[in-house]
């Protein structure tokens, strides 16, 4: 198979991007849209449970239905950003949704309100399939506001914290870096200059970090004037809502409590020497006295590039998974059976990766771009691993109970990470080939579990300081960010004077009404870790306990998908496990490096 045949088919979806029955399902959803607020608006607190369910039912339909379509125009665009007819059609798709959007708004505020002012409803059996679904909206209702004063905050935000948004996006996307590459100079964009961090000549990656920092560094009192800003708008909020804290809405979206997550935390606190321990590692293999910020997440020296062609990849992974259990792979044989991969790097395509989801078709659909490197194979193990999740739950499930928080949301990804990893160093060829392998996950589930812990600290300093009275300039901001920083690295890294401003090009810190975006990936990398000590303890026994916890989507809460398995996440021991796997990595690597 080329590159050039890796593109998915969405004729599953739609004929083509112009064909008349897009048009046509636009119109009928308007329609189905109009039919529905007509008979349930402002009705919905005085319905039985009976009737609750029917309209819960109905709003389901829609929602399919809006799904097929949202999903074509998306991918379609995603793929061939610039062609003409694409961008038309996802334009118009955008603004109907919209306006649908609107129009049914009322739905989960008025079911929210009915559960909160009827609590029993939710007991009711004949609600039992959308159980949690109802106590979900109903830990919502407390934090609504009325009608108008919600109009407001929508108004308000459109050109006050979501332009903080636009402006940090801009900035990085329309600046030039200058970087030297192996030698070299040259004029490069953010993408390109990102792309640089772990490339494996050390003074490109020196020249890349401090081109891109160093800027952004000059530019800090116009980050710092946003990030303060934002802060400042959401304390505000807080207070509106009435949150706890500025954590607390970012808990009721991933359907988690406060205690967990401090329990999480702290576990990571007290392990950061376990980090460091594999860094001062990672620099005696790479022959340094101590690693540069630069060289945290590099290639190993010396090492015999490991390159995968598309059909090799392909059958690593199917076997992978299969090795786990053969019917748990028949989801990854599926999506390369219909041709649900998009995997071709081309010019108009978006950058990165994800899996989409496909309700009706009981499927998902995978954008990548495949260029036969290590991360090039374990990114599609990733998002196959999102498929598989979306195989079980969507053939469990309806619509409104496939709303996955993000810290159950990579469950099955990092597992399938996990699966691909015990394969491949179990064929491995040399130990070489072993140390590529160990050192690349310990890099990449360090700087999850740790690096992105720390910005999780970051953030609470801020709100705390603000709390204060502190004025967050750019200084500030800077001190708090290297001390966060500091709590996991410590000694054990070099840094740049210019990695002072690394915080301003993260872009969760910017999102409006989104704050403490970084935590739950912390959560899923932990909770897959335990998880997967779990399987290795208990062999095939676990198999179909896992496929029961996929399978039930968001109809539970994280805490029972974690008793399905038979762990506990709101024990702090529960984090120590997940730990224990982290250590697995870094124990074999000091064997094969010693």
């Amino acid at each position: 198979m080329t590159k050039s045949d890796i593109a998915w088919d969405l004729s599953e979806l739609f004929p083509s991007t112009s064909d008349p029955s897009v048009q046509k399902t636009l119109d009928n959803l308007c329609k189905m849209a109009e039919s529905f607020a007509g008979k349930h608006q402002g009705k919905i607190k005085s319905l039985s449970a009976k009737d609750l369910v029917k309209c819960i039912q109905q709003y389901e339909a829609f929602r399919v239905k809006l799904d097929d379509v949202s999903l074509f125009a998306g991918l379609s665009f995603w793929a061939n950003m610039t062609l003409p007819d694409v961008q038309l059609l996802h334009d118009k798709v955008t603004k109907t949704e919209a306006k649908l959007g609107k129009l049914l708004a009322f739905f989960e505020l008025e079911v929210g309100a009915l559960v909160s002012k009827k609590p029993k409803i939710v007991s009711d059996p004949a609600v039992a399939d959308y159980k949690h679904f109802l106590e979900r909206l109903k830990r919502q209702v407390a934090h609504q506001l009325s009608e108008v004063e919600e109009q407001l905050i929508i108004e308000k935000d459109q050109f006050g914290v979501k332009a903080w948004e636009e402006l940090q996006s801009k900035w990085l996307n329309t600046r030039m870096f200058k970087v030297e590459v192996e030698g070299k100079k040259k004029s490069l964009s953010y993408g390109e200059a990102h792309g640089l961090l772990p490339h494996p000549d050390r003074k490109t990656r020196e020249s890349a970090n401090k081109s891109i920092y160093g800027l952004l560094g000059e530019q800090g009192e116009v980050f710092s004037s946003a990030l303060r800003n934002i802060c400042n708008d959401w304390l505000s909020v807080c207070e509106r809502r009435k949150y706890d804290s500025p954590m607390h809405a970012s808990l009721i979206t991933n359907d988690i409590d406060q205690r967990t997550i401090d329990n999480l935390l702290k576990v990571i606190a007290d392990h950061t020497s376990l980090y460091r321990g594999y860094l001062k590692l990672k620099a005696k293999m790479m022959k340094l006295p101590k690693l540069g910020c630069h060289d945290i997440v590099a290639p190993l020296p010396d090492e015999s590039r490991m390159e995968f062609d598309y059909n090799k990849a392909r059958n690593l992974v199917v076997k992978a998974y299969a090795k786990f259990d053969e019917e748990y792979a028949s989801a990854t044989k599926d999506m390369f059976t219909k041709r649900h991969l998009d995997s071709s790097p081309r010019f108009g395509k978006q950058n990165g990766a994800f899996c989409a989801r496909w309700v009706s078709g009981k499927s998902a659909f995978i954008l990548n771009s495949f260029n036969g490197t290590l991360n090039d194979i374990f990114t599609l193990a990733h998002e196959l691993g999102h498929a598989t999740h979306d195989y079980y739950s969507e053939k469990s499930q309806t619509i409104l109970n496939l709303d996955v928080p993000s810290i159950v949301a990579e469950t099955a990804s990092i597992f399938g990470e996990l699966l691909l990893t015990d394969l491949l160093l179990s064929e491995a060829k040399s130990r070489k080939e072993k140390r590529a392998i160990i050192s690349f996950v310990l890099d990449q589930a360090g700087m999850v579990i740790f690096q992105v812990t720390a910005r999780a600290w970051f953030e609470q300093d801020l709100y705390d300081a603000i709390k204060r009275g502190e004025y967050l300039n750019h200084e500030t901001i800077c001190k708090y960010w290297t001390s966060a920083r500091d709590r996991v690295y410590s000694d054990s890294v070099e840094w740049f004077n210019e990695m002072e401003a690394e915080w301003t090009m993260k872009p969760h810190y910017y999102m409006a009404n989104f704050r403490f975006y970084n935590y739950p990936y912390v959560y899923a990398q932990l909770f897959v870790y335990a998880l997967y000590q779990k399987y290795l303890e208990e062999g095939k026994k676990f198999v179909p306990k896992f496929k029961i916890a996929l399978s039930a989507g968001s109809s539970v809460s994280p805490v029972e998908i974690g008793r399905m398995v038979n762990l506990d996440v709101t024990d702090v021991g529960f984090w120590k496990l997940g730990m224990k796997r982290y250590e697995h990595f870094l124990q074999e690597l000091e064997k094969i490096a010693s």
